[in-house]
């Protein structure tokens, strides 16, 4: 009697010599009857029919075959993946019975589908039920990149999510400077699909690279299908801005140039206290002209604005809303010895006071 033929797909390649993600075996079998001695047994005979052009595997063909030979009738075969005992390489394979399963594969891109084994290990696939990456490695698209290629630009409108397949990428500040590196299995491009704005940050490659890429739309629908995403979103945006504050923290308190737009008086002259700098802090195109300040061991020490010094100066700074600052580490020998205008976080207060004070309505 004859042995329905079945399929197995390779759903993972690892340096297999002959086959790719995505080939087709059809078994088929014919069971011989025998009789000796007036008793009746069946002798399983398998034939594998390998993919065209992909020529012929022993290995394999002897793997699928005891499978085959463990069980009576093909519907009695579970759906499930297998390992090759493998030669130089090796290969998984998943057998399937309903037309549901094959098309589910349809459009994965075959080089996609042969690095599954390293994708599964990022942690933007690990929020995945394996059972259901096939449905969305099929939205991936791979996408080289040469050394400086500039990925995303910042203000250009979110198009792509992004990930890194291999080398590094760097995330620039608006000076084009780095300021970040993402390395194999990290993401970028996400906020602006997720907040649907443009792009916060111009991203270049730091060497060749690989990356895959979501489109919008499909981005969107996994995010929907699966809400264990969102998770991993929110604490990724959460470390993100962690690093981010860190390294503005750091930059601001070592010599960096900023805007006050970006981070008000208030909280740079608090960076600085808390970082304990030493060095003088110019404040350019204020409404009253330069400011200039001066701190030792973040302790203000001289401060001139708008014809006023001291303590006035200081207060009158903190109501400024724009204009552009520097910080250069280091003072002249002479102002070593220079005391204190000071307590800084009284200062603080007292300037903070007095701005809310001319705020505030005046009683009629």
């Amino acid at each position: 009697m004859g042995f329905p033929k079945i399929r197995f797909r390779i759903c993972e390649t690892r340096h297999c010599p002959l086959f790719r993600y995505g080939d087709i075996f059809h078994v088929s079998g014919i069971a011989i009857g025998m009789e000796s001695n007036g008793e009746h047994s069946f002798i399983n005979t398998t034939m594998v029919h390998s993919p065209p052009n992909r020529g012929n595997c022993k290995i394999l063909n002897g793997d699928l075959t005891k499978m085959i030979i463990e069980y009576e009738r093909a519907d009695q075969i579970p759906d499930c993946i297998i390992s090759c005992s493998g030669c130089t390489g090796s290969v998984r394979l998943e057998h399937f019975r309903s037309m549901h399963n094959e098309n589910e594969h349809d459009g994965v891109d075959n080089q996609i589908g042969s690095m599954l084994h390293l994708l599964s290990n990022f942690s933007f696939f690990r929020n995945i039920d394996q059972n259901n990456l096939h449905s969305v490695i099929k939205f991936c698209t791979l996408r080289d990149c040469s050394k400086s290629e500039i990925i995303l630009r910042k203000g250009d409108p979110g198009g792509f999510f992004y990930i890194v397949v291999s080398g590094q990428v760097d995330i620039l500040n608006d000076a084009g400077i780095p300021i970040s590196t993402l390395k194999h299995g990290e993401v970028f491009g996400e906020m602006s699909l997720i907040c649907e704005e443009n792009v916060g940050a111009t991203v270049q490659a730091n060497c060749d690279c690989r990356l895959l890429s979501i489109e919008h739309k499909h981005f969107k629908t996994i995010l929907r299908n699966y809400p264990s995403l969102q998770t991993y979103f929110t604490r990724l945006l959460a470390k993100r801005l962690t690093d981010s504050n860190k390294i503005r923290s750091d930059d601001y308190a070592s010599g960096m140039i900023g805007k006050l737009e970006e981070i008000p008086p208030e909280a740079l002259f608090q960076t600085l206290n808390a970082n304990h700098k030493t060095g003088i802090l110019t404040i350019t195109q204020l409404t009253r002209g330069t400011a200039r300040f001066s701190l030792r061991q973040g302790a203000l020490i001289k401060a001139s604005y708008g014809g006023n010094k001291g303590d006035a100066a200081f207060y009158e700074v903190l109501r400024e809303k724009s204009g552009r600052f520097k910080f250069t580490p280091g003072l002249p020998p002479e102002d070593f010895d220079i005391p204190e205008i000071g307590y800084f976080m009284k200062l603080l207060m007292e300037g903070l006071q007095r701005i809310d004070e001319r705020s505030a309505p005046i009683a009629g």
